[in-house]
């Protein structure tokens, strides 16, 4: 009788052990690309590629509005620029859970990469899926999002001296400088906790006896490093700037969050920004090649995978783009006298100018291509033209390097 009770515990312990499914945790952060700035219409782009068709599939329900997920939930954390007006957005992982401005609790109408990220992982994963996101527009990882461990923002001797030729009170400057460190950072920290204090309140499917696995983290973010020439002096060539500082930061930021979240193998995924193609100068590669640097770092093998995004960059798109920047410029020479003005001379009125500038518009972009913007593009360029088909690749390619990391776990 022993014996079979002992058979019948054991039987019981394994079948409950195998029907556990804790809730798998997937933490999206940083600046406005993380946001997202994709319009929901520029999905219909996404279908007239035979090779990304599929992935509209995937993204729109017969209904022909945006999938809703079927067991994945999200907490959307964003605000204002000056992250003075937080607020979080949670429900049902569906469009919408992009760039939303002053009103973070509302709809924005857009996407990030967290739609075909939890799309992809909703797909895949058997247990109820909670993403939480937090992203704000124009923060710096030397600054706004700098890790505890990166310790204080030094300032160069360079920038002193700049400083002081501006007339700027440089004690002043040092503390409104040490004021915003890591503001941001702990903004994205303090929110995860918020959440997983209690994950039921947004994740109806939670079960506290299952409990939680914080499976993933994706870092897409940058810009505002990349164009920073005050933080990141130029290098040895004297041409690209020196991006080093960055791969540091970014290794203490792994290493700071797994250990403040308390998920010390938490795989960490690095979007690598790719504004501007394959096509890219100098010093957006070397940028590139520095946010890439830390997913090389012994410590990091297998728990850090660096995805370029720059393939994912639609050339078509921005091809059209640069012609845009053409027309602008050649709108602002026919109001100027300007040796290079076609109205040099002033003799052309209002009237003239404006057929003018459409006839110029017109040899430079197609109506072909004008349709093909319309569909395809909602934004800038450093904003990957605002394009769902750009961001809806980025995010299932991060869910499929966490979800092999994983396998490795």
């Amino acid at each position: 009788m022993k014996l079979t009770l002992t058979f019948l515990t054991s039987a019981l312990l394994a079948i409950t052990c195998a029907e556990a499914k804790p809730l798998k945790v997937f933490i999206l952060a940083g600046q406005s690309n993380m946001e997202g700035h994709a319009r929901i219409e520029t999905f219909d782009y996404i279908g007239d590629d035979p090779a990304t068709a599929p992935l509209l599939k995937m993204m729109r329900g017969t209904d022909g509005k945006p999938s809703i997920a079927d067991h994945t939930w999200i907490s959307y954390l964003t605000g204002h620029y000056e992250g003075n007006a937080n607020g979080e957005g949670t429900g049902k992982l569906t469009a919408g859970y992009g760039a939303r401005g002053d009103q973070p609790t509302k709809d924005g109408g857009k996407i990030g990469p967290e739609f075909t990220f939890g799309l992809t992982m909703d797909a895949a994963l058997k247990e109820p899926v909670l993403l939480i996101k937090t992203a704000w527009g124009g923060r710096s990882l030397n600054t706004e999002f700098r890790p505890p461990s990166a310790g204080p923002y030094i300032f160069s001797d360079v920038q002193i001296e700049q400083m002081k030729k501006q007339g700027k009170d440089i004690e002043a400057e040092k503390a409104k400088k040490a004021q915003e460190c890591g503001r941001f950072y702990h903004f994205m920290v303090d929110h995860v906790k918020s959440v997983l204090a209690d994950p039921k309140r947004v994740c109806p499917a939670y079960n506290p006896a299952d409990g939680y696995e914080i499976s993933g983290f994706i870092w897409l973010q940058g810009f505002n490093d990349l164009v920073d020439g005050n933080t990141y002096p130029k290098g040895p060539d004297g041409k690209t700037q020196d991006y080093s500082k960055y791969s540091e930061w970014l290794a203490d930021l792994i290493r700071d969050v797994r250990k403040d979240i308390g998920a010390p193998k938490m795989p960490f995924v690095i979007g690598v920004l790719g504004v501007d193609g394959l096509n890219a100068k100098s010093n957006i590669i070397s940028f590139r090649q520095a946010m890439a640097a830390p997913a090389s770092m012994p410590e990091f093998k297998g728990n850090v995978a660096a995805i370029e995004t720059a393939p994912f960059w639609s050339e078509e798109l921005a091809a059209i783009d640069a012609n845009h920047a053409k027309i602008k410029q050649m709108g602002y020479l026919l109001k100027v006298k300007d040796k290079n003005s076609p109205n040099k001379d002033g003799s052309m009125d209002e009237a003239q100018q404006k057929e003018y500038l459409k006839k110029y518009e017109a040899d430079l972009i197609s109506e072909k291509e004008a349709t093909m913007w319309k569909r395809g593009a909602s934004n800038a360029g450093y904003h990957y033209l605002g394009c769902a088909k750009t961001f809806a690749l980025m995010g299932k390619a991060f869910a499929e390097a966490n979800l092999e990391m994983m396998k490795g776990r």
